[in-house]
């Protein structure tokens, strides 16, 4: 058994502190909390009531077994990871405090990881642990943003606040990923459908051809020829086109995986047709309204700007983000070193000037970030109209050609049956 000092308050607000006997720091504070006293410290002072000291004479506080740091390691998805940073701003928005804010979340009935993430969370701020440093350990998908902008919170005592707007940017982010994914995804399954259709014609339709040829006798017409031989050529060397093509794939998987070959490629999407400037319209949203966000909870600039340069995917974007972090730690304002930087366009740099100038960057970087919701919103839709009719056009000229060529065969073929009787 061991010895643990704490302080902490009463039922009533009061002020309490003394000494409670336990086998554990856990079980502790559940005798604490059957006195109805909220421990703010527990310190394991000796094991006065343990068993007697070894023959060597070891001390106490040698004795002790100090409290271990587990580590959480919870997975969890975007969306738990919004529901938790949604469900938490409502309860600290109702007046509780975090640890009975906590509690109530361990104490949902349906099993999920977000109960795991707040029995964890609740026991390490028991523990005295910050709540920051806590959600580093709690979960991997907290990421570095996420816990530093909850330090900022609760240095400035507004984490209630703090965890309400975070919660809407998640929300913003996650929609914004989804519109780009579907953006591309309705294309992407056009190709497939068209592939698979032409692999059915190349490998059974037309071989059905030769042997009618054959029993004919007569000559092929030559788009009836060339189709043929396609088709032969397929079935043939498919495998070893498919095997090429597969190594390619995965080498060029290898390269991009590289920090010159990654950044490479982040920056090769960027002037790929239609694709391009959807990514790039994404890159200044999240920009904008991640930087408003970090710059209405009172982060200074350039730590904000440290941060945003960890927020992104993209690699080349990355650099850009860190050059003007340079450049704004120089003494140069944010638009200024993003003229410098190159790549931003001009009519960002124009509103954010107008920010600087007001003093209330935060404020104009988060109508930016709308501004740009629209943008995107326009070029998803311009590519779910134009990309599918594009697709469609050239799978449309592909059949045609391969059921002129089937067609004409089957004329020649029937006419030199004809002939033959």
């Amino acid at each position: 058994m061991a010895v643990f000092a704490y302080q902490g308050t009463g039922e009533r607000g009061e002020p309490r502190a003394g000494e409670v006997v336990a086998s554990s720091r856990s079980e502790a504070l559940r005798r604490l909390t059957t006195d109805k006293i909220q421990p703010l410290t527990l310190i394991a002072k000796s094991e006065a009531m343990a068993a007697p000291r070894k023959a060597s004479g070891a001390r106490a506080q040698d004795i002790v077994q100090p409290h271990r740091q587990t580590t959480g390691g919870i997975r969890l998805t975007n969306a738990q990871v919004i529901l938790f940073t949604d469900e938490l701003s409502d309860f600290l928005n109702s007046g509780l405090q975090l640890e009975p804010a906590l509690q109530l979340m361990e104490n949902r009935e349906e099993r999920s990881p977000v109960k795991q993430v707040a029995a964890f969370l609740r026991e390490k701020v028991r523990d005295g642990t910050s709540f920051s440093e806590a959600l580093k350990i709690a979960s991997p998908n907290f990421g570095e943003l996420y816990c530093n902008l909850v330090a900022a919170g609760e240095v400035s005592g507004a984490l209630a606040p703090l965890l309400e707007r975070q919660a809407t940017h998640l929300i913003a982010m996650q929609e914004l990923r989804g519109r780009v994914q579907l953006a591309l995804i309705y294309p992407g399954a056009l190709v497939l459908a068209g592939t698979a259709a032409m692999v059915v014609f190349m490998t059974y339709l037309v071989p059905q051809m030769t042997s009618l040829f054959a029993k004919t006798g007569s000559a092929m017409p030559l788009p009836t020829y060339l189709l043929i031989h396609l088709s032969k050529g397929t079935q043939e060397y498919g495998l070893w086109v498919g095997a090429v093509l597969a190594v390619g794939v995965a080498f060029f998987v290898v390269m991009i995986r590289q920090p010159d070959g990654r950044r490479w490629w982040d920056e090769a999407k960027l002037k790929l047709p239609l694709i391009g400037p959807l990514l790039s319209a994404s890159f200044y949203a999240q920009f904008c309204q991640t930087m408003a966000n970090l710059l209405q909870n009172g982060l200074p600039l350039l730590t904000a700007m440290k941060l945003m340069s960890r927020a992104t995917g993209n690699v080349f974007f990355q650099g850009l983000v860190l050059r003007v972090t340079d450049l704004v730690g120089e003494g140069a304002s944010l638009t200024r070193a993003m003229k410098s930087v190159g790549h931003f366009p001009p009519n960002l740099r124009d509103l954010m000037k107008v920010g600087e100038q007001t003093g209330d960057l935060g404020s104009t970087m988060e109508k930016i970030g709308k501004r740009y919701d629209k943008i995107i919103q326009l070029r998803v839709d311009r590519i779910m109209s134009i990309v599918p009719l594009i697709i469609i056009a050239v799978l449309g000229v592909m059949v045609l050609l391969i059921a002129w060529s089937m067609i004409t065969g089957i004329y020649d073929a029937m006419h030199g049956l004809q002939t033959h009787h």
